[in-house]
């Protein structure tokens, strides 16, 4: 399974609140920046993970976003289930395929899907971080 880039910016973002100082807020512009990655595109997978809690937002000049849980209690299963937009692993139904009656490979392929979100929700975003951040190690030169 291949993760969509929304999930894989997702897991960046909370890893990289989760590094942070609990009582620091950090900006998505310092995000998009750290990682290189379009400023509306990581506004919306923020905001996906905000309306879910995920994520607390600060509005105001000197407001920004922080981890809304504790990170242990960030489940990354839920977290791959809320950003994916499908989890099946394969279509069978559009186009309509012609072998569908006699043909076993979805089972086994959500089988496996299952298998490994099942695997997934062993883990938590505290299991993804090693230690905490040095200061300013996500500015660039």
């Amino acid at each position: 399974m291949q993760l969509t880039k929304q999930t894989d910016y997702a897991f960046r973002v909370l890893i990289y609140l989760g590094s942070q100082t609990e009582d620091k807020l950090a900006t998505i512009q310092a995000i998009s920046d750290t990682f290189d990655i379009s400023k509306s595109h990581l506004m919306k997978v923020v905001q996906k993970l905000v309306s879910h809690g995920f994520i607390q937002s600060v509005r105001g000049p000197t407001g920004g976003i922080k981890l809304g849980k504790n990170k242990d209690e960030i489940n990354l299963r839920q977290v791959i289930e809320l950003m994916e937009v499908t989890l099946k692993p394969v279509n069978c139904d559009v186009p309509a395929c012609r072998i569908n009656q006699s043909c076993e490979l979805r089972k086994f392929l959500d089988q496996a899907q299952n298998k490994y979100l099942e695997y997934a929700e062993q883990f938590t975003l505290a299991d993804l971080i090693t230690k905490p951040i040095q200061k300013d190690i996500f500015f660039r030169i």
